[in-house]
């Protein structure tokens, strides 16, 4: 819902990462035994939004400092974690994470895992596009919204022109 209305943002798609089962399943990762997180795949045009930007995006948007959580949803799979694609990427995020740290933008340290990126496996269709597909249902209402109402409005300029 957030990283869809960036400019340069393609595609976006919800997914799993990070573990040991082949194709696991929503079900199979919500035991917290598959090693995977959820997480999005992103899909951009470099020209137009750049990999630190989008850095700066996920910082904003969730807590990076809860291990193994996110807000009521608990265990490995609800991890802050950035799967990066080369060493550049890690560097960045390296620098970003110590930097946000020595900040104290946040009260408690930022616990953001940094793994390798080997493979992504996409959600099923009924994640996709979870948000807009289901904004009246609860979890919509009070969790997402006041995220996608505040991304907004910090990050207005980044923002896909309707």
């Amino acid at each position: 819902a957030i990283f869809q209305q960036v400019e340069g943002v393609i595609k976006v798609t919800s997914g799993y990462a990070g573990g040991t089962v082949l194709n696991p399943t929503y079900k199979q990762v919500c035991t917290g035994t598959t090693g995977h997180a959820e997480c999005l795949n992103i899909e951009y045009d470099t020209s137009k939004v750049t990999f630190d930007e989008l850095l700066e995006m996920f910082w904003q948007v969730h807590d990076p400092t809860t291990l193994n959580r996110q807000g009521n949803d608990v265990g490995t799979q609800y991890r802050s974690v950035v799967f990066y694609h080369n060493d550049l990427q890690k560097t960045t995020v390296e620098k970003y994470k110590a930097e946000l740290n020595k900040s104290g933008a946040w009260d408690n340290p930022v616990v953001t895992t940094l793994e390798p990126f080997t493979k992504f496996y996409p959600a099923e269709d009924y994640h996709q596009n979870y948000y807009n597909s289901n904004k009246g249902e609860g979890y919509c209402q009070f969790v997402i919204r006041p995220k996608v109402e505040k991304f907004e409005k910090v990050f207005k300029s980044k923002l896909k022109k309707n």
